[in-house]
């Protein structure tokens, strides 16, 4: 079509719609499906902002602070896709979708989806079971399904772990409740245990007051419950030595390496030999 033709169309059609009936047309668009549009807009844009800001409000208000972290996190992840949820209802019934209809085909795809989404669904109700019986919070360190880290956030569906060179693990909370959880932040002591090896020429008498003056010097290591030094095994080429300290939890690593550097440095300084593996050969001349 060239632009003349299109042009004296144009004209044709403005010639047989007067301008009263135009003016009538975009009246009549505007008080039925151009409010309609209007109050969407605004309800999406308002309703995004409501949603983020009372994300934001259960995360940092004061009025929860006695609330257990782990639930607030689950509550923002819950609510955010409660929400989301009820703003897609509401906008689709502002564009005057028939309820009946709409209600069928919500259900419809319901069905659909959780077949679809069966593993989600075992992640949902496993972070149910999270939030009930509590076996971690957020903050603890844990270790399970074969990862290891400090819990920094239980979600709906997932939990994330941060570990100790400051990456980032996602693991379904399906998954975690099917594992064996070791949570190494729940009790507020811990013990510390320790093999250290000595040689047979040793005075067994001497190298445990060596060790017991170390772990004595260490006002981290708890006097009760008292720390425990024995003798446990005779080894192919040394006498090994079991050392159990109680500390706080939060002192755990500090007491651990504090104790392996010193009794090294002790046993230079008192001249307790730490020997190597070794085999004594036997060779009979006959």
């Amino acid at each position: 079509m060239s632009f003349e033709q299109f042009k004296n169309e144009l004209s044709e059609i403005f010639t047989e719609v007067s301008f009263e009936q135009l003016i009538n047309k975009i009246v009549e668009f505007a008080t039925t499906s151009g409010f309609k549009i209007l109050a969407v807009i605004i309800l999406v844009i308002v309703g995004l902002k409501a949603i983020k800001w009372l994300k934001k409000w259960i995360r940092t208000t004061e009025k929860l602070d006695k609330v257990d972290s782990s639930l607030r996190s689950f509550a923002v992840s819950f609510v955010s896709v409660v929400l989301y949820a009820l703003l897609f209802v509401t906008v689709l019934m502002i564009l005057g979708v028939p309820a009946t209809s709409f209600v069928a085909v919500l259900t419809t795809c319901a069905a659909a989806i959780g077949l679809a989404l069966q593993g989600s669904l075992s992640n949902f109700a496993g972070g149910i079971m999270i939030l009930l019986f509590k076996p971690f919070k957020v903050g603890d360190y844990i270790e399970a399904a074969g990862e290891s880290g400090v819990v920094s956030e239980i979600s709906v569906v997932y939990t994330e772990l941060l570990t100790v060179d400051n990456k980032r693990i996602t693991i379904p909370n399906g998954t975690l409740t099917n594992s064996v959880i070791e949570n190494y932040s729940s009790e507020e002591l811990r013990r510390v245990d320790l093999t250290f090896r000595t040689s047979y020429d040793c005075d067994m008498g001497t190298v445990k007051n060596i060790i017991g003056k170390v772990i004595d010097s260490n006002p981290m290591a708890l006097k009760n419950p008292e720390p425990f030094v024995r003798l446990s095994a005779h080894g192919e080429s040394a006498n090994e030595y079991t050392i159990r300290i109680w500390c706080k939890n939060a002192d755990y690593w500090d007491v651990y390496f504090d104790t392996v550097e010193n009794v090294e440095k002790a046993f230079n300084e008192n001249g307790i030999k730490v020997p190597l593996n070794q085999i004594d050969v036997h060779i009979n001349n006959k």
